[in-house]
């Protein structure tokens, strides 16, 4: 009993010791087992934010004037609801153009126009809501260097000309433009089935591969794309198209034959298209923006 004793009072404090140190001591974490077939994934990563595209400058403010005028300009005449847009490019860099927020056309003003690059990013949104349908713009300038400004209108009269047979045709002198035929956009053929808006650049590119050197391309139950080399251009050729799918119907209605303007006579009016309007720009652009 003397030695047992002996024995336990000098193996004790080091046994009490050895379980002292293992309750204050972390255990060691297991080692993670690799998933089959390979080593252990690396943790996933935020994927990197794109910067926004470098400016091309402050504009030309009479561009910025004639961008906002453009826009109530079609509102007022009915060329525009409240989801149409107009887009010019910018003076100072052909690889970018202006555009308003998602705003109503007749409501745009300066403060509004914003800066894209051709892949239809903003160079500084300031947290403002963008239009959806922005890569019609960005796409078509793309593909087109001869066009300067673009308008995609919804109006009503040109509808029952992208779902039937029925071609658009010069009815008159102020819709020469349209002679050779206005191509008809199918968005299914791009995209399958959509909500019918280009959101983006793959159906962009659709477009304006479908408006090829066309001045306008009618949308399948949407409207239309219309371009110009200059901002009263398309918006005389956006009034016209609207007014010439009006008159043609009216036309059709009265039934017989209709005699539309010949492929020479739109071809002479052509070689003056843009003779005399200025008057009319100035007087479309003093009512519109005489409202505000």
């Amino acid at each position: 009993m003397t030695v047992s004793r002996h024995r336990t009072a000098r193996w004790l404090p080091r046994l009490l010791a050895a379980a002292l140190v293992a309750l204050i001591t972390p255990a060691a974490a297991p080692a993670q087992q690799p998933p089959p077939g390979g080593a252990p994934s690396a943790p996933a990563q935020p994927a990197p934010t794109q910067p926004p595209p470098a400016s091309a400058g402050p504009a030309d403010p009479q561009l910025i004037e004639d961008l906002v005028a453009a826009n109530r300009i079609l509102a007022e005449q009915g060329v525009l609801d409240g989801w149409g847009h107009v887009s010019v490019r910018h003076n100072r860099d052909k690889n970018r153009y202006l555009l308003a927020r998602a705003r109503a056309p007749e409501l745009v003003s300066a403060e509004d126009i914003i800066e894209f690059d051709l892949d239809s990013n903003p160079v500084d949104a300031k947290g403002r809501a963008l239009y959806a349908e922005r890569f019609i713009h960005g796409e078509i300038y793309r593909a087109r260097p001869d066009v300067i400004a673009v308008v995609h209108t919804h109006a009503p009269a040109l509808i029952p000309f992208g779902i039937s047979k029925v071609p658009l045709q010069p009815v008159y002198h102020r819709s020469a433009f349209i002679s050779g035929g206005i191509p008809v956009y199918e968005i299914r053929q791009a995209g399958g089935m959509t909500d019918m808006l280009i959101r983006n650049q793959a159906l962009g590119k659709a477009l304006a591969a479908t408006l090829g050197d066309r001045p306008a391309s009618l949308m399948r139950g949407h409207g239309a794309a219309v371009v110009g080399p200059s901002l009263p251009r398309v918006v005389s050729r956006s009034i016209f198209l609207a007014l010439n799918a009006t008159l043609q119907a009216q036309a059709m209605a009265l039934g017989g034959p209709l005699t539309y303007l010949d492929p020479e006579e739109a071809r002479l009016i052509e070689e003056r298209e843009g003779f005399g309007l200025a008057r009319a720009w100035e007087a479309w652009k003093q009512k519109a923006m005489s409202k505000r």
